[in-house]
């Protein structure tokens, strides 16, 4: 399940001046059969005592004693695709000079705006990066490279890699453009090229499956944790104020989740893995009455795509990526309630959407570090040939892993997990709606 494909047998020696042996303070190579256990619970281990099974393992990841690549002669590429985030440019940085420093690569190209970049016909033309020229880049948002959703043809795509030589491809995205990545590596592979390709996993909204976390995501809920700080001391601000605060999250609510756990003045956290209903006894609308009546305020996070149950949809919309367009839960809560306690209740409602100033902002300094580990462990990994992988933490281990392990199915908040009952306990809200 876990099993890394290598491009070939590993003939160059890296420069890295590392050791072998433990106790000379130096650190050490990290051997290809180095592994991490996937499930370290008790039970597992248990079970695979008792069946005599070998416990499912990761591939440690880190510098390799032997390469596949030489570096005299090794060009690499780099392209951000999807949603901005933060922590992008850190990546950028930390890929051009881990090649630079650490492996003498000379040539290291920029992918200009997503997979568009690798077609021809589009007239983007590739930008060279050199260390001096991202070398403040981690102060800033957003991507220096630009980026773009939509697939492009595999088989140009993979004509552009070699009329321009380059033989390793970090492509930093989401589930689509991971999935875009392994689906170069394949047509790669039926040509029987030398070329790496490595995925960085970047979502904001942290579903990437398996990893612990994917960067930019503490980032994230840290600033909206402020936002959240601030909508309390507008519905404080007025006699029965609700605020409404909407976070990016289409699929999974770890920032909303997150983010009222951070500041903890959230009464109700409304995420898309869980199907409230707003009318009734047991309804989101008769729970917040219930709330201004014994406080006379109450803030509310939403992800985007809660609620989308609630709505009369003809047709499911996608955008370029595939990914389906919600509608807006944030506008459609207001309306609702406020439509809910006219003539009854005088209520003062606001609504904010922090989410574009959330996903451009910089990285913070857990993310920053984060970044820097992800883009140094991806570049030990290319050089020894390795392909169609991902790097990630996983039970705080920097691990390879199989893009397609990672790309088949989003990661949720498990409603029954001591995560989110921490969640139910800070805000007070019902266990269900």
């Amino acid at each position: 399940m876990f099993q890394i494909e290598n491009l070939g047998p590993c003939e160059f020696k890296s420069p890295l001046q590392l050791s072998t042996v433990r106790g000379d303070n130096i650190f050490n190579f990290v051997p290809d059969s180095e592994r991490i256990i996937y499930d370290v619970s008790l039970q597992g281990y248990t079970h695979c005592l008792t069946n005599n099974e070998e416990p499912l393992c990761l591939e440690k990841s880190g510098p390799r004693q032997d390469l596949y690549f030489d570096s005299k002669t090794t060009r690499a590429a780099v392209v951000t695709c999807g949603g901005l985030c933060p922590g992008i440019n850190n990546v950028i940085r930390g890929l051009v000079m881990g090649l630079h420093y650490f492996y003498n690569i000379e040539k290291t190209y920029g992918i200009p705006y997503g997979y568009e970049g690798l077609n021809p016909e589009v007239g983007h033309e590739l930008i060279e990066l050199t260390p001096e020229k991202v070398k403040d880049i981690h102060h800033f948002g957003g991507t220096m490279l630009g980026s773009s959703r939509g697939a492009q043809d595999v088989g140009v795509m993979v004509d552009t890699l070699v009329a321009n030589k380059i033989n390793m491809l970090f492509a930093i995205g989401g589930d689509g453009t991971l999935k875009g990545a392994n689906a170069i590596g394949e047509e790669i592979q039926k040509r029987g090229l030398n070329i790496s390709v490595i995925g960085i996993p970047k979502t904001i909204d942290n579903d990437i499956d398996i990893i612990d976390k994917s960067f930019g995501f503490e980032t994230s809920f840290d600033i909206a944790s402020n936002v959240l700080r601030d909508a309390h001391n507008e519905a404080t601000g007025a006699f029965n104020g609700v605020t409404i605060v909407k976070v990016m999250g289409r699929d999974s609510g770890f920032i909303a989740a997150s983010a009222a756990l951070a500041m903890p003045v959230v009464n109700f956290v409304l995420i898309p893995e869980m199907n409230f209903q707003l009318e009734g006894e047991n309804g989101f609308l008769h729970h917040l009455r219930k709330r201004l009546v014994a406080k006379r305020h109450a803030v509310v996070v939403v992800a985007e795509g809660a609620g989308q149950h609630l709505f009369n949809k003809s047709e499911v919309r996608k955008d370029a990526s595939g990914n389906i367009q919600h509608d807006d839960i944030g506008v459609f809560l207001k309306e609702k309630i406020k439509n809910h306690f006219k003539g009854d209740i005088p209520v003062t409602i606001k609504y904010i959407d922090p989410s574009y100033i959330v996903r451009n902002a910089p990285a913070n300094p857990t993310d920053s570090v984060f970044c820097s580990g992800l883009a140094y462990h991806a570049v030990h990994g290319a050089m020894a040939g390795k392909t169609k992988f991902v790097v990630g933490r996983v039970n705080n281990k920097f691990v390879y892993l199989p893009i397609s392990a990672v790309t088949q199915k989003r990661k949720k908040i498990d409603l029954e997990s001591e995560f989110w009952f921490s969640v139910l306990q800070s805000t007070g809200q019902p266990f269900t709606m």
